[in-house]
């Protein structure tokens, strides 16, 4: 069994303000640019089966074929989605993380 553990304990998400666990900051705040569609697809996914707290264990398998994507796309939008602070990652183990108060790059 898999225990779980926050990796990034200053990041835990919480519900916003619109009540909706995709923040619009998403979009606001251009995280989305710094990411293609697998990484997007692969952070849907992950915001979708995170506890409470952000966290999940799906394996790189598992998250493969659910996104129909090979094991070095999904380490290619994986990064991509570390670089830009949306999750942390340390394996098994995925942490969603909560965003930025304030805008990276630019945004509303």
């Amino acid at each position: 069994m898999i225990l779980k553990h926050l990796l990034c304990r200053d990041r835990v998400r919480r519900v916003p303000a619109q009540f909706s666990w995709l923040d619009q900051r998403l979009v606001r705040h251009d995280h989305v640019r710094r990411c293609d569609c697998v990484a997007l697809a692969l952070y849907l996914v992950l915001v979708t089966v995170a506890d409470a707290q952000g966290l999940s264990f799906y394996s790189d398998r598992r998250l493969g074929a659910l996104l129909s994507v090979r094991p070095e796309r999904l380490a290619v939008a994986r990064e991509q989605l570390l670089r830009a602070g949306l999750i942390a990652y340390e394996p098994p183990l995925y942490q969603v993380l909560a965003l930025d108060p304030t805008p990276v790059g630019g945004g509303q």
